[in-house]
Parts: C-alpha cells; sequence; structure tokens
C-alpha cells in the first residue's frame, strides 16, 4: 500500500479546494470544508486495504478514535489509536473540565503518534461530542492540520466498511511541542472584561432547560444539538448559518463559547470554524466555574 502517497495526494486536493472560495461553495457550501472529512475520503485517504498496519505509515495520518477503550475493542476504524474521551481533563481539579497541565497534553498527544506534520483525523459515536474536544484543543495548541470525520464511526460502518477489533496497535510516541494560540481561548476574566462589548458574543450550548436554570446574564442560548442532522452528520452550511445568524452570531463578531465543562462547547466551536467564522473562542472551564463561582453573575431561576 503506498500510504504516504494516497495521504499526500488527499491533502494536496483539499489545499487547492480551499483556495477558490467559489468552487468550495458549490460543492459543500462550508468555507473550510478542509475541518471535515467523510468515510469515502478517509478510505481514500489511506488506501483500500485499512489495516493496523497504517500505524507504521511514518506518521503521516493518525485516526483517533475518541471514546472508551471497551467501545474501541469492540469495533474501531483500522489503524486507529484510542483516546478516552475524559483523558485531556485533570481529573483532580476542583472544577470539571479543566484541561490538564500543557506538559501533560503535549506528552499524550505526543504518545498518540501525533506530531507538528501529523495529519489528524478524530472521529467518535456522538456525532463529534467528544471528539470535537479534541479538534479544539489541538487548534489551541496549535496544530492546524486536524479533521473530523462526519457521521462518526456509524458513518463508516454506514458506508460499509469493515471494523478492527480488539486493543488494536500502540503508536510509535512522538515529540508533539505546543504552540499555544490564546485567540482560540476565553477565561471568566475575559468574559467579564468584554460584558460592554458590542462586538463580543457569549453563547451557551447547554439545553434549553439548563439554560433557564441558571447561565450567565448577557449569554444567548443556543443549544449544541442544533448543529446535527438525525444521522449525527453536520447540517449543510446554510442550515448551520441560519441557525447561529437568528441569534446574531455573524462573523464580524467575536464570539464565545460555553456549555457546563467543555464537550458541546467544543462541537459548536467546531460548527463555527466549519462555516468560516474566524474569531472563536472556547471558555472551556464553562458553567462547572461560572456556575459554582459566588463573585460571578448569573441569572435563571436558581440565579
Amino acid at each position: 500500500m503506498i500510504f504516504r502517497t494516497t495521504v499526500r495526494a488527499a491533502l494536496l486536493t483539499a489545499l487547492l479546494s480551499s483556495t477558490s472560495l467559489s468552487a468550495l461553495a458549490a460543492e459543500t457550501d462550508y468555507r473550510n470544508d478542509h475541518l471535515l472529512t467523510t468515510a469515502a475520503e478517509l478510505v481514500t485517504a489511506i488506501g483500500q486495504e485499512t489495516t493496523e498496519s497504517a500505524l507504521d505509515a511514518e506518521n503521516d495520518l493518525v485516526i483517533v478514535d475518541v471514546r472508551p477503550a471497551d467501545a474501541f475493542a469492540e469495533g474501531h476504524i483500522p489503524g486507529a489509536v484510542q483516546l478516552d474521551p475524559d483523558a485531556v481533563a485533570d481529573p483532580d481539579a476542583p472544577v470539571g473540565g479543566t484541561l490538564r497541565a500543557l506538559e501533560d497534553l503535549a506528552a499524550l498527544i505526543g504518545d498518540l503518534g501525533i506530531s507538528a506534520d501529523t495529519q489528524v483525523v478524530l472521529y467518535d459515536d456522538k456525532g463529534g461530542f467528544h471528539a470535537a474536544r479534541m479538534f479544539w484543543l489541538l487548534e489551541y495548541l496549535g496544530h492546524r492540520n486536524v479533521q473530523l470525520l462526519d457521521g462518526g464511526i456509524q458513518a463508516w460502518t454506514a458506508a460499509e466498511q469493515t471494523l478492527a477489533t480488539g486493543a488494536g496497535k500502540s503508536p510509535t510516541p512522538q515529540r508533539f511541542a505546543p504552540a499555544v494560540t490564546p485567540r482560540r481561548y476565553a477565561s471568566a476574566d475575559y468574559i467579564l472584561a468584554h460584558r460592554e462589548d458590542d462586538d463580543t458574543l457569549v453563547i451557551d450550548v447547554r439545553p434549553s432547560n439548563l439554560f433557564a436554570k441558571g447561565h450567565i446574564p448577557w449569554a444567548q442560548s443556543i443549544p449544541w444539538k442544533g448543529n446535527l442532522e438525525e444521522d449525527l452528520t453536520m447540517k449543510p452550511a446554510d442550515e448551520l448559518i441560519d441557525h447561529f445568524a437568528a441569534h446574531g452570531v455573524t462573523a464580524d463578531r467575536n464570539i464565545v463559547i460555553h456549555c457546563q465543562n467543555g464537550l458541546a462547547s467544543a462541537h459548536s466551536y467546531f460548527a463555527l470554524r466549519l462555516i468560516g467564522h474566524p474569531q472563536v473562542r472556547t471558555y472551556h472551564r464553562s458553567w462547572a466555574e461560572w456556575g459554582t463561582a459566588d463573585d460571578l453573575p448569573k441569572a435563571g431561576s436558581a440565579g
């Protein structure tokens, strides 16, 4: 299998297509369609004979299955490596969803076989709910060559592609050097500092019933599940644009997204990046921090 050639050809095609916005719009309407891949495109990228040996192909491509180990063992995309959905969160932090220390995150990512030159494809079985946090994290840490598999593992099996079973083959560890991108991150202090800024919009992507119980007073409620079709693929670009624009989310505004603990917010972060919003930040400590802090303002029935 000529693995490196197929991957590089796929990457070149994506790069070339992204240079022509008019051609891109005619094909998918996603301004940043290179952030999303399909099962058919992934098959092309890794070759027709998808085997665990894909992990030995000089790390051109790493496919990360963001599901628990038992689900991975029952069936995964051949050649994928497994990452627990909460592996990036610090289990000892007082605020749920708090990220591990930077050096620990770098080691975790490197142990997946990811280096600066690696193309990364992420998937799960929840429409990207878990995979999107890794997408946001990799972008926040400066890794640009990362995609989500549209529809996750369900799309892979619907395309009649085979699954591998068992623990899989361990990847060859790589050196991952983070290049933190501050414009992808927001803190509680950042949100407070921009409270009176008309160009900054805070959106809460939790379910509407949780928003009603308590929320940041100037936040807009835009539940994350509105990003998905029933088959767990992303909605078309025009529907996503309308979905967000109805709440004042336009490409010229600085958008800050939060949820409960950094998972759902990352999904809407991905959706906005996909349709071309350049100024998007995730408040990953989210309501787990804001909702329990006595000195932060709150609205809602429990506020």
